[in-house]
């Protein structure tokens, strides 16, 4: 009797399921009649030819019938042609493979052995890895620094990226910050028992970043249209499938989630670890050239296609969106890491006091303000201690340390109030963008934004070199200061919006048409000497000292030294006249002089001509949306939504409707940059009500400085809604200027609206 023939049923990616014909071995009989021997070869012969039939399917797959040694050979030279050398930690392909045996044909699973035709799912891409364990292998992921001597070193992470997910789901789902310190902190303490250095690229993974700001070439820029195409591609479903989800629910995460938990896999992959997903992004990051977006997607559906589960697709495609959206600040994330290090340092089992535990999360918040790196700062921790962090973990020329930020101020008698009975300087407020400018030992110059952002190369004329006095005395140093349009025939300060005229990148000295003009107006390091802890008198002195000033290329902020209101006032009123915004005003002596990297910091007030009727402050807000316009703004946008950025959630929160300040030169130059930003629908992290919605929405890539008559709480804008009922909204909002030098999630934060509501409510009481 012939046995019953068997199906099996194998699913591949993007392919309908395929029914395959499995042949029982032939068995031999001593003794059978003429019908059933003529039955037997009939059915050995119809599966011969299904077995060719299948072979030529799985030729067509490898584009020619593949051996043991030519499929390695195909594959190896397949890979080196996509990837650079250097991708070796990214996920290799699942080969298919296929042998023949004279015996009859019979597909089996890869656990059995006797199979003559064999499904091969190893990843290696040599034959002396493809014997090797399916344990995954530690990924070297990137390069640490030496806390001291900044030698690169590479580090091994080998921490399933799964486990991160399953703590970024956990915490997507609690509200308390404690209980989330929690979560972070016991997490990072469990991979350290492993290797400390596991520390380094899961906290990035934490904030959602994949290096300094300062170093180039970082940002993802992944646009959610290529995403779209990705999950399309990787998961089985359409494109048209996935924009109709993309319209209801706004999260990609989650679409690419429920498209990978219903997506039926021919075998288990090999787990993503943590070193894998890092180096990848970072490679998603880097790539350039014409076939960069080709690069790119091979990368990423490779990585959604070994994903265990939904989740970890979900946080894949969130990371490359750069939008976590789980409320995981990075202040928590820096208590949580000074929680594990704590732990690490002292002891396994003990529970710190909270004194301590503020101690560390002081010097580690310190130590990341003036050294932005979280490699350093985690590796110094680890090799000195925590304790010791200020004197191993500091400023220094090359890193560009977070600025010190003033708060601002309505009246010259509110200054006097602050500062009574103390000494306190005044400088000219310029209208420019803050330059941090650093002077290497090997003679070259960095200038650094604001935000950390290198534009040495937006500034080709500036060499700071030429203006110090004797570089046999002056090795290195790191100047606070303002770029300003400067016009060298009247030899007077141009206003912001000139300066912004200016090329951004591959700037040629020879091509500049708007100058620039540097005033300094403090100095934070000098050789080997930190002067952040110096008073304000003391860091001018050095600054006079070392320098040597050059009208229209390097001068000092124009400053005055009185108590006297009448010469205070004198004093704004001149340097708005010199075209300045208004004044600074400095405590000069004194311990509360000292220069507070990052802080936005009540010993520094700013007191700007457009502040003495309103709120007080200008505001930096994102603009999320836009109103089509009627009348003579027929063809641009007549209106604009503008949101706060929440720093707690990453979400942004409306807080006004716009349409205020705007010249139809600046109408039309704003419609040609933003509506390549236009995208379907408001993303998952806009916080907004419908009877405010746009015509159409923006990706965020854009902040206005605005002005306000005052704020008032509101029941359609949600600013700072989770402190009231209601949202904080601007009354009378008019444009000042776009800010160029700011990111999005520089924006004006839901707390500062919140800060500055409380205040404006408080003078009126």
């Amino acid at each position: 009797m012939l046995r019953q023939l068997g199906t099996t049923r194998i699913l591949l990616p993007n392919l309908r399921p395929i029914r395959y014909i499995t042949m029982p071995p032939a068995t031999p009989s001593s003794s059978s009649s003429s019908s059933s021997s003529s039955a037997r070869e009939n059915n050995v012969s119809k599966g011969r030819k299904q077995q060719a039939t299948l072979g030529r399917f799985f030729s067509s797959i490898n584009h020619k019938k593949p051996t043991k040694d030519t499929a390695l050979k195909n594959e190896s030279k397949e890979e080196t042609k996509e990837e650079n050398k250097d991708d070796s930690d990214s996920i290799p392909r699942k080969k298919i493979r296929l042998s023949t045996s004279s015996s009859s044909p019979s597909i089996m699973a890869e656990s059995k052995p006797k199979s003559p035709i064999k499904l091969n799912t190893e990843r290696s891409s040599s034959p002396a890895s493809a014997s090797a364990s399916t344990t995954p292998t530690p990924i070297v992921a990137d390069h640490t620094l030496d806390p001291k001597t900044a030698v690169s070193k590479p580090f091994l992470c080998a921490i399933p990226y799964k486990e991160v997910c399953q703590l970024f789901q956990e915490i997507e789902t609690t509200s308390s910050r404690l209980s989330i310190i929690k979560l972070c902190s016991d997490f990072l303490i469990k991979i350290m028992k492993q290797d400390p250095q596991n520390l380094i690229p899961v906290t990035y993974l934490f904030i959602n970043k994949l290096g300094p700001d300062y170093e180039p070439g970082l940002e993802l820029g992944l646009g959610e249209g290529l995403l779209m195409k990705t999950i399309s591609e990787s998961c089985g479903k359409s494109l048209t499938q996935i924009r109709a989800q993309y319209r209801e629910l706004g999260d990609l995460g989650q679409i690419a989630l429920e498209a990978r938990n219903v997506q039926p896999t021919m075998f288990k992959p090999k787990p993503l670890t943590v070193g894998e997903v890092f180096n990848n992004l970072k490679m998603i990051a880097k790539a350039a050239g014409k076939d960069s977006q080709t690069k790119k997607i091979k990368l990423i559906k490779r990585m959604l296609t070994a994903c265990e589960d939904g989740v970890e697709a979900k946080f894949l495609i969130r990371s490359l969106e750069s939008k976590l959206r789980i409320g995981l600040a990075e202040k928590t994330v820096l208590i949580s890491l000074s929680k594990a290090l704590l732990v690490k340092e002292f002891d396994a089992n003990k529970d710190f006091d909270m004194e301590l535990l503020e101690t560390a999360e002081g010097k580690i918040r310190d130590a990341f303000c003036q050294v932005p790196n979280y490699e350093i700062v985690i590796n110094s921790c680890l090799q000195y201690g925590i304790m010791n962090l200020n004197e191993h973990c500091s400023l220094r020329p090359g890193i560009p340390l977070k600025p010190m930020l003033a708060k601002p101020t309505k009246a010259i008698n509110e200054i006097l109030d602050r500062f009574q009975g103390e000494t306190f300087t005044s400088e000219y407020k310029y209208d420019g963008e803050r330059a941090q400018v650093h002077l290497l030992e090997d003679g070259t110059m960095r200038i650094y934004s604001r935000n950390g952002e290198n534009m040495t190369e937006r500034y080709p004329e500036i060499h700071i070199g030429d203006f110090v006095k004797d570089r046999n005395e002056t090795k290195t140093l790191i100047l606070d200061c303002e770029a300003v349009a400067w016009d060298k025939e009247q030899q007077k300060i141009l206003p912001f919006q000139v300066l912004s005229t200016r090329k951004r990148k591959d700037v040629l000295a020879k091509d500049v048409k708007v100058r620039v003009c540097l005033f300094a107006f403090d100095i934070l390091c000098h050789n080997s000497n930190k002067l952040i802890n110096y008073s304000l008198k003391e860091r001018r002195e050095i600054l006079h000292r070392v320098t040597t000033p050059a009208p229209g290329e390097f001068q000092y902020a124009t400053e005055l030294t009185t108590s006297n209101l009448d010469e205070l006032q004198k004093f704004l009123d001149q340097s708005v006249n010199d075209s300045c915004e208004g004044l600074m005003v400095k405590m000069l002596e004194g311990e509360e002089s000292h220069y507070e990297p990052s802080k936005r910091s009540r010993n520094w007030l700013k007191l700007k001509k457009d502040y003495l009727e309103g709120i007080g402050d200008s505001l930096d807000l994102c603009v999320l949306g836009a109103y089509y316009g009627r009348g003579k703004r027929t063809g641009t946008y007549g209106g604009f939504l503008l949101g706060c950025y929440n720093d707690n959630t990453g979400e942004f929160e409306t807080c006004c409707k716009i349409g205020t300040g705007f010249s139809d030169e600046m109408l039309q130059q704003l419609h040609e940059k933003l509506k390549a930003t236009v995208i379907d629908g408001p993303k998952a992290t806009y916080i907004y009500d419908s009877s405010a919605e746009p015509d159409v929405w923006f990706e965020p890539s854009l902040l206005f400085e605005v002005l306000t008559a005052d704020l008032s709480l509101s029941p359609i804008y949600k600013a700072g809604s989770s402190a009231y009922d209601k949202g904080v909204s601007l009354r009378f909002p008019r444009f000042i200027r776009i800010r160029e030098d700011k990111g999005v999630e520089d924006a004006t934060s839901s707390e500062q609206i919140i800060e500055l509501y409380e205040n404006q409510s408080h003078r009126s009481s």
